[in-house]
C-alpha cells in the first residue's frame, strides 16, 4: 500500500504540510528580518535533507539518489522531519493541529508498512 498512488499523494501533501509548519515556525524565530530568515532557511534545509538522501531504488520517490544511504537512516530522517512539523505545528498552531499532523503521518505509515518493511530490508 506504501506505494499505492493515493498514498504517495498523501504523503506528498503531508510533506507540503510540514513545510509550511516548519516555515510558519521559522516566522516565529524573530522579528523583521530574522522572521523572513527564519520563513526561508528553516523548510529550504528540511527540504534539502529531505531530497538529499535517499535509498537507491526506492518506488515512492523517482528511485534516483543523490546521496545514497541506507533504508534505516532513511526511515529516520523521515521520522525526524514529520516529528519536527508536528513539534512545530504544536508550538505555533496550538496542540490540536501538532496532535491532528502528528496522528496523520503514523496512519500514514501505518497503511505504508510494506515500505517500512522494504526500507528496514535495504
Amino acid at each position: 500500500m506504501g506505494f499505492h498512488p493515493i498514498n504517495l499523494i498523501i504523503r506528498f501533501l503531508l510533506e507540503l504540510t510540514a513545510l509550511v509548519a516548519m516555515g510558519f515556525w521559522g516566522w516565529q524565530l524573530g522579528d523583521g528580518i530574522l522572521q523572513f530568515f527564519g520563513a526561508l532557511v528553516v523548510p529550504i534545509a528540511a527540504a534539502a535533507v529531505w531530497g538529499a538522501f535517499a535509498v537507491p531504488g526506492d518506488a515512492s520517490r523517482s528511485g534516483s539518489a543523490p546521496i545514497a544511504v541506507s533504508g534505516v537512516l532513511r526511515l529516520g530522517i523521515e521520522v525526524t522531519f514529520f516529528a519536527f512539523a508536528a513539534r512545530a505545528l504544536y508550538e505555533t498552531g496550538g496542540t490540536s493541529l501538532g496532535l491532528i499532523f502528528g496522528a496523520a503521518v503514523v496512519v500514514h505509515y501505518a497503511l505504508s508498512y510494506d515500505r517500512i518493511a522494504w526500507l528496514l530490508r535495504a
